[in-house]
């Protein structure tokens, strides 16, 4: 019994350690350096969700490219 309780406590603190880890980063890679958006609606269309309004389409949004002023002709641009 001893024993199995002392693997739970070390796969416990592993996992503590990993989340506490793994949290900070993934929320700084979202603000940072790109987030997941999806696109609903007609305002996209036809690029993106060229079904309407029953299917979406998912996109990655790139940060690094707007905030260093490298947007280009053609480039979809999102604001918030």
């Amino acid at each position: 019994m001893a024993q199995s309780q002392g693997w739970v406590k070390r796969y416990f603190r592993a996992f503590c350690k990993g989340f506490f880890v793994a949290v900070p980063v993934a929320v700084t890679f979202l603000d940072r350096v790109a987030c997941v958006a999806r696109v609903e609606g007609a305002s996209m269309q036809p690029s993106l969700n060229p079904g309407g309004s029953q299917s979406s389409d998912v996109v990655l949004l790139n940060h690094w490219k707007v905030r260093n002023f490298e947007v280009q002709r053609g480039d979809i641009v999102s604001l918030v």
